[in-house]
């Protein structure tokens, strides 16, 4: 569903992503782990189009949106959940539901999309005239993953999900992803829970200073020496 392929991109001469490929498969789980400034949040920029790769290639579907901007790129179906959930505070929960759904391909669905997310999160339906900026960390969180749902995406990428969130929440959130996941989405996951990452995913790739020095299965790479050591220290 997605190949990256020699990705590069540069802040100005500083240089974030070296050469970077990775696969996603259909209806899979890839997760992205790696220490802060490994270029992890980059990458999930420059494959929805915030940010321009200065050198390889990003296909989605068989179509190179590489330098697209990031308008068109959701409009193909990459919907993104952006790291410190990035809702609009000052606008209630519904509002904030409806702006994803502003999308042209989202439009038409939105009624029928809005039912799927208050039966997804029934908290959200509690709150639906709730100004979005006094819900609780977690219920912030559901409403940035609703919000993306609303855009009627085939590919969810999250970025750092449960950074901030309390266990329990944290544990929460990974359940939603992998009902999405179990209801046919496909996910592209960055997230510096290394452990819960690894247990969650199909596939994976370690990223190190903008490269990826590892990949394989989840599972696999949980269970890798090296990993182990560097970022789950045991």
């Amino acid at each position: 569903m997605l190949s990256v392929r020699d990705l590069s991109v540069f802040y100005g001469d500083a240089q974030a992503l070296d050469r970077v490929s990775l696969e996603v498969g259909a209806n899979e789980i890839v997760a992205i782990v790696g220490a802060n400034g490994a270029g992890k949040t980059s990458l999930i920029r420059t494959i929805g189009g915030v940010l321009k790769p200065r050198a390889g290639s990003i296909r989605f579907e068989d179509r190179e949106i590489a330098g697209l901007d990031s308008y068109v790129v959701c409009n193909l179906g990459i919907g993104q959940v952006a790291e410190g959930r990035q809702i609009f505070p000052t606008m209630s929960v519904r509002e904030n539901l409806e702006v994803g759904a502003m999308l042209p391909r989202a439009k038409a669905h939105a009624a029928k999309s809005l039912e799927q997310v208050f039966q997804l999160f029934p908290r959200l339906r509690e709150r639906t005239d709730q100004l979005a900026g006094t819900l609780s960390g977690g219920e912030q969180q559901m409403l940035a993953i609703g919000r993306c749902l609303m855009g009627q995406p085939r590919l969810i990428m999250f970025d750092e999900p449960s950074l901030g969130l309390a266990p329990a929440v944290v544990h929460e959130v990974f359940a939603t992803i992998r009902a999405l996941h179990g209801q046919g989405m496909t996910v592209l996951l960055v997230e510096q829970n290394v452990a819960a990452s690894l247990k969650l995913a199909d596939r994976a790739y370690v990223l190190e200073n903008g490269s990826v020095v590892l990949e394989g299965h989840g599972k696999a790479l949980l269970d890798d020496p090296r990993v182990r050591e560097a970022y789950l220290g045991l």
